[in-house]
Parts: C-alpha cells; structure tokens; sequence
C-alpha cells in the first residue's frame, strides 16, 4: 500500500498534530499543501465540513483529527501510543476532548488568531476576544499543571500518549504570543513538559518543516467565524 498522504495547510494546529504523530510512529507520508484551495470544490470533496486534516490511505480517506491519529496508531507498526489499560484509555480520550473543546478554541481561535494570524494579513485584534480568552486559558493551565505535577514525565504518567501530542501544537501557537510569555512562567511543571516535548526529534523535525507564512485564506475568518467573545 502506497504512503498515508495528509492534506491541510503547513500552520494548522490539528494538521501538525497528525504530522507529529505519524513522524513519531517514523511512517513515511506525503503533505499536500491546500492552502490554493480551501474552501473550494477540491478541498470540499475531501472534507465537506470545510476543515482540515484529511487523511488518505489507500482506499481510506478519513477526516476529524481523533479518528485520524487513532486510525494512525493502530495501522503502523512502532511503539503504540494508545494506553492498553481502559481507565488510562479513557484519561487520553477525556485530553483529547478537553483540547478540542477548552485548549484550542482559547489558545488559538481566541488568542493566536488576533495576535499572531489577523495582523500578519493586515487585520487588527479584537482585544474583547483576547481578553475573553485569557481566564479561561489559565484555567486550563492549571488543570495541566496538576495533572503533571508530583514529577509526571506527561499528561499520562510516565509514558507518552496521543494526548500529549494532542495538547502541544495548541500550547505552542500560544507561546508565540506575548501573553503565553507572560503566563506559562506560572505553570512550572507543564513548562518542564513543554521542554520534554520540544526535544522530541518528532516535534523538532515538524516544526522544521514548517514555514511561518500569513495563512492567506484565513482573511475570511474575521468575518466568517470570529469569537464573540
């Protein structure tokens, strides 16, 4: 069977959340770069809800992150990063929800979006939509931060899982920006596992490939799904 090919754009949160996961695991895949068409006829066939990743894998094309890395992990051979044990199972699903639902819409939805992708297009901040945000994000940090206190390596214990991997392109957009500067200092055991996770060769190899250009088709998210705060 020919290699997975992963469809989105370079700077996506949830694509490079596949593309740490399938590195890691150390498969071969092919990135097709959408940028040219989001939003349009060949990106919509591929995922009709407008949103990316897409994975295809042979005769599978498949789309939503959690189904994709899931899918990932039980196909390829390398060290599983699903815990075999249910309760610890059910810990990573209960991560993976938590980041769809509470750590990526107020990192980056909220807070990268009018920091860092709206004024790279010339679009200025909604500073209503960033200060909305921040408490909540803190919030987060600190449920974090107790789940990796008393010397716990990641988000599971001691051994690394997909909800780790979930968790860190989220927590790195946020970092770029000034008030993830400001704030992550607080949080002195999720800072010793953004470490752990920066160093992985995964992580260094992804962000490598990635360049930080304007993400030009995000100029209509301003308009067409913006925070009200």
């Amino acid at each position: 069977m020919s290699d997975p090919i992963v469809y989105g754009f370079p700077r996506s949160t949830f694509v490079n959340i596949v593309r740490l996961i399938l590195t890691h695991k150390d498969v071969a895949y092919q990135f097709q770069d959408l940028e040219p068409v989001m939003g349009k006829p060949d990106h919509l066939a591929l995922h009709p809800f407008d949103r990316v990743p897409i994975l295809k894998h042979g005769d599978l094309t498949v789309y939503e992150t959690s189904a994709i890395v899931a899918y990932v992990d039980e196909a390829f051979g390398g060290v599983s990063l699903t815990p075999k044990d249910i309760k610890a199972r059910a810990r990573m699903n209960q991560w993976i929800s938590a980041v769809n639902s509470y750590y990526y819409p107020y990192m980056i939805y909220h807070v990268t979006h009018e920091r860092l992708v709206f004024p790279e297009l010339g679009i200025a901040p909604d500073e209503k939509v960033v200060a909305h945000a921040l408490p909540k994000v803190e919030t987060g940090l600190a449920v974090a931060e107790r789940q990796l206190a008393h010397g716990k390596d990641f988000l599971l214990g001691d051994e690394l899982s997909i909800a780790d991997f979930y968790l860190l392109p989220s927590t790195f957009a946020f970092s770029l920006t000034a008030e993830g500067q400001s704030m992550y200092p607080k949080f002195p055991a999720f800072c010793r596992w953004r470490e752990r996770m920066d160093n992985l060769p995964a992580t260094q190899k992804v962000r490598a490939a990635v360049q930080r250009v304007p993400i030009e088709h995000a100029r209509e998210w301003a308009t067409s799904h913006r925070p009200k705060y």
